[in-house]
């Protein structure tokens, strides 16, 4: 189970939704400004995707479709979290079968197992697919933490090539280098943390902000590659307030509604979440007006319409 490390600006895509049904079309017009703009891999139906919203059907569809339109271009990951170990691997098993490259899977939500039934849990999920891991750390969605030296046991086995980390936490980097060396990836789930995390060994983020400013995100880790570091600090706070703004409610809403304005798709997300609010959208107004037309220079697009928000 292997693949090229992953590394830089990778998209935690949104999933597009027209008369009830995934916008397949919408999908297609989103991958491509992501490859085209720089972004070195793709996540599908994660929460960004609204997985828990999907279908297995769906989830499958959507999985083969990128898979189909990135053609190789970059890795797609397919989410494939569940309470169930077994709903968990028929997610892998499907995704694997449509073409995916790796899985991303989080720790089983709401029911809170130890760290040995995690262990059981990654490695049962890996098997049935015979894909690598990116090992999703995000308490505050699953109601369990999973500890360093669960990573460094998955890693150990070659299970969990990569983690992405959403618990804020910058000290890890170094703790996770210290017991497991430099083959594991280590990736932030947190936007705004991007350029702390870099600095402390991180190797990229899966990003929600790069669905709407592709080209900055990856622009940003470029800089730090190239060892930029004052022109980093320069663009990470250029893009705060849009990361701020795009979490003021439960991601994807405020995603959605931001995607809408500027034409990638509609706003609809599906039941228990709700249309974003009016504080939310003047939010993203300012900071999205702030930052086209940086995204569209780099990109060397036309300018990007900038449609009304409204409540």
């Amino acid at each position: 189970m292997t693949m090229p490390r992953l590394g830089g600006s990778i998209a935690a895509l949104a999933t597009p939704f027209r008369a009830g049904r995934v916008d397949e079309a919408a999908v297609v017009l989103m991958i491509e400004r992501q490859i085209v703009r720089g972004t070195t891999g793709l996540v599908v139906s994660g929460s960004t995707g609204e997985a828990a919203m999907l279908s297995l059907s769906e989830h499958a569809r959507l999985v083969r479709l990128v898979a189909a339109v990135t053609r190789g271009r970059v890795p797609v990951i397919a989410g494939c979290t569940a309470s169930a170990t077994d709903a968990a691997s028929a997610l892998a098993v499907a995704a694997s079968r449509a073409g995916a490259d790796a899985l991303l899977l989080a720790a089983p939500p709401y029911v809170k197992p130890t760290q040995a039934g995690i262990v059981c849990h990654v490695r049962k999920v890996a098997g049935a697919a015979d894909l690598p891991v990116v090992l999703y750390d995000v308490p505050q969605r699953t109601g369990v933490a999973i500890a360093d030296a669960t990573v460094a046991a998955l890693h150990a086995t070659g299970t969990v090539v990569a983690l992405k980390d959403a618990t804020g936490d910058l000290t890890r980097p170094a703790r996770l280098r210290a017991i497991c060396g430099h083959g594991l990836c280590q990736l932030t789930g947190e936007d705004a943390l991007t350029a702390g995390h870099r600095a402390v060994g991180g190797d990229g983020c899966i990003s929600v902000t790069a669905n709407l400013v592709p080209a900055l995100c990856a622009q940003l880790h470029q800089r730090w590659n190239d060892r930029h570091f004052g022109s980093v600090f320069e663009l990470s706070n250029l893009l705060a307030p849009l990361h701020e703004a795009l979490f003021l409610e439960s991601n994807p809403i405020p995603l959605k509604a931001a995607l809408a304005s500027v034409g990638l798709c509609s706003e609809t997300v599906r039941a228990p979440l709700t249309p974003a609010g009016d504080a939310t959208r003047a939010a993203l107004r300012a900071a999205l007006a702030a930052v086209l037309p940086h995204e569209d220079e780099l990109a060397g697009a036309q300018p990007t319409p900038l449609l009304r928000l409204v409540g």
